[in-house]
């Protein structure tokens, strides 16, 4: 997984702390990850609401599963497919491009990642 790349052709760097299918804070995209856990997003108030109307609550904690809960704010490795969906509703959260695993290009337009991309500090 350490040579995946991002939307950028270049190697893929560090979303969050600890998001991502595998946890590892990389928005890598392993075969056994159907969801395709691929865009490093930051999550907004909006996002959050919507995509809980949508039927992935995102914020509230699952203690189980060592989960507790996305608050605006943070970064975390979203399924290409509800990022998209969020998109097309007009609720789509910004993303780091750099972070963002260029699996997602299967479902989503690199222009339209473009459109929510975010500078990084570092």
């Amino acid at each position: 997984m350490a040579n995946e790349k991002n939307v950028l052709g270049k190697p893929l760097k560090l979303c969050c702390g600890n998001g991502g299918y595998t946890r590892e804070g990389f928005c890598y995209v392993p075969a056994s990850d159907s969801g395709n856990h691929s865009v490093c997003a930051i999550v907004t108030e909006e996002f959050l609401v919507f995509s809980k109307s949508q039927g992935n609550d995102l914020s509230t904690p699952i203690k189980q599963y060592h989960f507790d809960g996305l608050k605006a704010g943070d970064r975390w490795c979203l399924c290409a497919a509800r990022w998209q969906e969020a998109f097309n509703a007009g609720k789509a959260p910004q993303v780091v491009l750099s972070a963002t695993n260029e699996a997602c290009l299967a479902i989503i337009k690199l222009a339209d990642l473009q459109t929510h991309a975010v500078e990084e500090l570092s």
